[in-house]
């Protein structure tokens, strides 16, 4: 199975960003990246970036890649906004998008993937929707696109900007494909996870994110 994660907008995207600065790509990426890291312990499974750390790579040049490559699922990763960006607003919570027609296979993906985010998160619960988004008109496969909370809401910006929310997100939306296409663990050694002690105040938040890791099926080590 191959599956094409998306990290919406690039670290040069005009606007994209929390009212204190984080831009947008930034935390679509972490996502894709520890998505990556889950989905390649599963038999069969490649995955496929239509992003790049290099340049803001255009919306059709996605769709086209993802197309020629044939995979079989497109997750586009992306962080929610309202209002002109520049202040802080009420809007608040998750939602999940297909395109306008209401394709079955990508309804009933899209309904999972925003029940585990939900359920994983606790944030509000804003469903899901259709819209005419290109990366889910032009792609010829099952595509979603998951708005993971509100950069214009001072306190999900905050959790956005953490590597706990990241890791959650990026569990809860894997958690959910391996769900729908009952995918199956892979015999290969899994790869690991370091927490390096010098990245925190003390070393009782290390060990504590790496139990947490552990919890959620990393392999973890801690490193000074």
């Amino acid at each position: 199975m191959k599956i094409a994660i998306d990290a919406g907008h690039g670290y040069d995207t005009p606007g994209k960003r929390t009212v204190d600065g984080m831009k947008e790509y930034e935390f679509n990426r972490a996502v894709a990246n520890e998505m990556k890291k889950l989905l390649v312990k599963y038999e069969g499974v490649t995955v496929l970036f239509t992003h790049s750390d290099q340049r803001d790579v255009p919306l059709n040049e996605r769709t086209t890649k993802a197309n020629q490559e044939k995979v079989d699922v497109f997750i586009s990763i992306h962080a929610n906004a309202h209002g002109n960006g520049k202040q802080w607003t009420s809007a608040e919570g998750i939602e999940t998008y297909v395109y306008t027609t209401k394709p079955k296979t990508a309804t009933r993906l899209a309904q999972m993937v925003q029940n585990e985010l939900i359920s994983s998160t606790k944030r509000k619960d804003r469903g899901v929707k259709t819209a005419n988004f290109h990366v889910l008109k032009a792609t010829s496969m099952t595509a979603i696109l998951c708005e993971c909370g509100f950069m214009t809401n001072k306190e999900e910006a905050a959790l956005l900007q953490t590597l706990s929310f990241r890791l959650t997100c990026a569990n809860a939306i894997v958690g959910a494909i391996v769900k729908y296409y009952h995918l199956t663990k892979s015999t290969r050694s899994s790869s690991l996870y370091k927490v390096q002690v010098g990245a925190f105040s003390n070393k009782q938040n290390a060990e504590a994110l790496a139990k947490e890791l552990k919890a959620k099926g990393y392999d973890t080590f801690i490193v000074k």
